[in-house]
């Protein structure tokens, strides 16, 4: 088989190594990819947002599948526009991603079919907004629309810092036409998690519980970022919590968009709070998330492949997923400034000393080559991931070779995985 991975984040980094590793696989394109990638798959000068000449390199190449990384071509219809012309694209189709493409859309459709989320309300007026804030009280959670690259969610401590994100959001000063609408919802307590699933719009096959560490700073402190670090398994989410997800949140939003004739085929995430053995969903994601999608694939036992080709075929029915016992820990190394304006070009060190075993894996995610020196091009720069009999050696490994690796500047979190070790 011949396939063709969109991206050239960490997230396609990490799909790229997966699949590369598929006996099926006779040739691997990235586009555009990244150096990381280029060691695994023949990376091509082609953004994601190009679709007219993704198609034609795919059609003029014969290739067997798509597997589309980032939430943006998605929400552009790169789906819709390859099956048109008879080809199999792993990812949901254009009204499909709009689950993500748009908070309003995900957040009506959740309350429409009894999805357990926060409570919200959605606005274009200033005054209209503010007059919420003040019914609601703070803390407050105040989110653009639309793609914001991770980034558009703003937890409020108080009134006025609300208010002054609506303005910053209606005004198009913080997020352009992302933020051209607003919603605005109760500030939700509790433990996240990352709950996602692999679906051809009928049968669903969950995958390994994970949880992602979205604030820059240790101790959930600081601006929103798209990610600084997952491990998987979560503990929290039990048994328990992983029927409820199912059942509560993952089989009625499954059923929701078919039923708006939206049927939703590939990866579904749904954000989750949890607290007190119940749970709330904060928001839908329309794609593997990043970095999950790292420890995720790096504990995936089975072959990717075929199960990315029955999603694309319309059929999971024989398949099925095995994964490793072992956990998986991926530590995000940012560059100085992110998730605000942040440094490029600074060249990296330490990349070659970092990986001492097969149980540790680094992902290129913001980086370039420069005269044939690694440097950074992006603000989360690497996913440093590694495996682990239990969530504490994975951590211990991944931060092993982490130490190993240096730019000016770097930053990163030092308490990754660390709620996992806190619970009873």
């Amino acid at each position: 088989m011949k396939i063709l991975v969109v991206g050239g984040g960490g997230r396609e980094h990490a799909l790229v190594w997966k699949i590369a590793q598929s006996p099926l696989v006779t040739k691997l394109y990235c586009a555009p990819g990244n150096p990381g990638t280029s060691a695994l798959a023949e990376n091509l000068p082609i953004a994601v947002d190009q679709l007219d000449k993704l198609l034609a390199f795919a059609f003029e190449n014969k290739i067997d599948l798509t597997v589309v990384g980032p939430e943006q071509p998605l929400s552009l219809g790169i789906v819709d526009l390859f099956e048109a012309h008879g080809l199999k694209v792993f990812g949901p189709s254009q009204k499909a991603a709009f689950i993500e493409g748009s908070k309003a859309f995900s957040k009506d459709l959740m309350k429409k079919y009894n999805v357990p989320t926060a409570a919200y309300g959605v606005f274009t007026r200033q005054s209209e907004a503010e007059a919420f804030i003040r019914e609601t009280g703070a803390p407050i959670v105040v989110k653009a629309d639309g793609l914001a690259a991770g980034k558009g969610v703003i937890i409020a401590q108080t009134c006025e810092d609300a208010i002054e994100a609506v303005h910053e959001m209606l005004s198009g000063n913080a997020f352009g036409s992302a933020g051209s609408r607003v919603v605005i919802e109760e500030f939700l307590t509790g433990e996240e998690a990352s709950f996602l699933v692999i679906t051809d719009g009928n049968k669903v096959i969950p995958l390994a519980s994970a949880q992602d560490h979205k604030a820059i700073f240790d101790g959930d402190l600081g601006p929103n970022t798209g990610g600084m670090g997952a491990y998987s398994p979560a503990p929290v989410v039990t048994q328990d919590i992983h029927e409820k997800a199912m059942l509560q949140v993952i089989s009625p939003t499954v059923a929701g968009m078919a039923a708006e004739g939206r049927a939703y085929r590939g990866v579904l995430y749904a954000g989750l709070m949890v607290k007190n053995g119940e749970i709330k969903t904060l928001e839908f994601n329309a794609r593997f998330g990043d970095p999950e999608c790292q420890p995720l694939l790096m504990r995936m036992k089975s072959d990717i492949v075929p199960v990315l080709m029955a999603v694309a075929n319309g059929d999971l029915a024989d398949s099925g997923i095995e994964w490793h016992d072992k956990a998986a820990v991926c530590v995000v190394m940012a560059s100085e400034g992110y998730p605000a304006d942040y440094r490029k070009g600074d060249e990296i060190s330490g990349l070659d000393q970092a990986v001492q075993s097969d149980d540790q894996y680094v992902f290129h995610a913001g980086t370039a080559l420069k005269d044939g020196i690694c440097v950074t091009n992006g603000g989360r720069v690497l996913g440093v991931t590694a495996l682990g009999v239990s969530v504490k050696d994975a951590i211990s490994a991944a931060y092993q070779s982490v130490s190993k690796i240096s730019w000016q500047g770097v930053q990163y979190r030092k308490d990754i995985g660390k709620k996992a070790l806190e619970r009873p």
